[in-house]
């Protein structure tokens, strides 16, 4: 189980790494030819979010079958750590899928609106070049 969480982190930080290339200020030509390599890897990306969605309900299955303890004596120490340590797990897998999808959506956002942006600059200097 923990090569699936492995994808959704390297996905997530590659993401967030894309994410902060294209919101540099001043790296124009850097920004050119980024934009065309985030636009054919959203398309991959994607598929994560459908992973993450299975993958959140595997934390919600463990939640659900988890087995409570509701008096002091049913559990021993070492259930109610793994318990615990279970549930720390669970958050932290569950925060990884937020950013993952987080990031999918501000990447596919500013790719938008970055893509928009050049497609402006390119009609003002066609349009300069005319008069």
């Amino acid at each position: 189980m923990a090569l699936e969480w492995i994808v959704v982190a390297y996905a997530a930080g590659a993401e967030a790494m894309m994410l902060l290339l294209l919101t540099l200020p001043g790296s124009n030509p850097l920004r050119h030819g980024l934009l065309s390599v985030t636009k054919t890897l959203l398309k991959p990306f994607l598929s994560i979010l459908p992973f993450c969605f299975l993958l959140l309900l595997d934390i919600y299955w463990k939640y659900e079958t988890m087995p409570s303890c509701k008096t002091l004596n049913s559990c021993s120490p070492s259930e109610n750590l793994r318990h615990q340590k279970s549930t720390v797990k669970s958050q932290r897998n569950a925060l990884l899928i937020a950013a993952a999808v987080a990031f999918y959506w501000l990447l596919y956002s500013v790719t938008k609106l970055v893509d928009r942006v050049e497609q402006l600059q390119f009609q003002i200097k066609k349009s300069a070049k005319n008069e």
